[in-house]
């Protein structure tokens, strides 16, 4: 009987040792599923952000400060009541951690800074000028510069597939450009591109630093510090530059309503989603899944604004993302090998 019994526990303890790497497999395979669709949400709910800043634009005089001011005044109780959750939920550990590493305080502050205050005044003032079509195709062009970035700041070569991708990226940024001087404009085309390609650049190194410093502070609180940081960042240029109160409440119900749009649902929600995302996929996969992000922008900017899409807006886009596709499915088949 005994001798059955420790029979039977080898077979079950033999059984169990060769389903846990499967059941381990499964849970990864879950969480990067996850993760996948977070950052597929993430894509599609940032895409509407230029949309609604072009809404704004034609139906008031509202300034790139005024509008990044109420953005971010929307925004704020969210980002407020996450610092405060994971605050209340550091004091009831019984470990004597502190509440965010002293190291992970200045990075995560000038990261905010980069990502959603000097990026997003460069993105908004461009939208003052082109498109919002021609705006997410050259935004998105931040992902080839993410793998330079990382090439030029980790001591990575340059490979020749990156070069590939740079060249169909530009290459489809061009044809789009162009398209955009047959169309009457509101602003100086060249002026506006400028701009935009500031933002894919500081961006581009949002990302980068972030993807980095995610997984050590945490989801949640590094979104709430970064975002926090940028808006006290936005309030105080606003306030310097010479904004007033007042100015802030001249606007129409249509107007406040937008900006409620886009401080939930393309600022506050997605922002979230991309960094739990890059906790869970890491920012090639991110680069890979937010490829979908200029096809919805072009569909919403012809489906709401009346912006024109012809050949060559599809043609660029096609190239945008053939370039980006590229340079992801590469850099993530290399870390795979290595």
């Amino acid at each position: 009987m005994i001798q059955s019994f420790f029979i039977w526990q080898k077979c079950w303890l033999y059984i169990r040792s060769t389903l846990q790497p499967a059941h381990q497999q499964q849970k990864k395979d879950r969480v990067a599923l996850y993760g996948v669709l977070m950052v597929l949400l993430s894509a599609v709910l940032f895409s509407g952000k230029a949309v609604l800043a072009k809404l704004v634009y034609c139906q008031s005089t509202m300034s790139v400060s005024e509008l990044l001011v109420l953005r971010m005044l929307f925004s704020l109780p969210f980002y407020a009541a996450m610092l405060l959750m994971q605050w209340q939920q550091h004091k009831r550990n019984t470990t004597h951690q502190p509440f965010m590493q002293r190291s992970h305080v200045l990075p995560t502050i000038l990261l905010g800074l980069l990502g959603y205050y000097i990026s997003s005044f460069f993105d908004f003032w461009g939208l003052k000028h082109i498109s919002a079509g021609l705006e997410r195709v050259i935004l998105f062009s931040y992902p080839t510069m993410v793998v330079l970035f990382g090439a030029w700041f980790f001591k990575e070569k340059i490979q020749r597939h990156q070069v590939l991708a740079l060249l169909l990226s530009y290459a489809g940024i061009a044809i789009a450009f162009a398209a955009d001087f047959e169309q009457p404009q509101s602003g100086n085309v060249w002026i506006g591109a400028a701009f935009i390609v500031g933002c894919a650049i500081t961006f581009s190194l949002y990302v980068l630093f972030s993807g980095k410093l995610v997984p050590q502070v945490g989801v949640s609180k590094f979104t709430a510090v970064a975002m926090l940081s940028a808006t006290t960042a936005i309030f105080l240029h606003y306030f310097v530059m010479g904004g007033g109160v007042q100015q802030l409440l001249s606007f129409s119900p249509q107007v406040y309503g937008y900006m409620l749009l886009m401080a939930v649902f393309t600022t506050v929600v997605p922002s979230l989603l991309v960094s739990a995302g890059l906790k869970r996929v890491g920012s090639s996969n991110v680069a890979i899944i937010s490829s979908v992000g200029p096809i919805v922008t072009i569909f919403q900017a012809w489906y709401f604004l009346g912006e024109p899409f012809g050949w060559q807006q599809a043609i660029g886009t096609v190239l945008v993302v053939a370039g980006v596709l590229w340079v992801s499915k590469k850099t993530t088949q290399q870390s795979k090998a290595d």
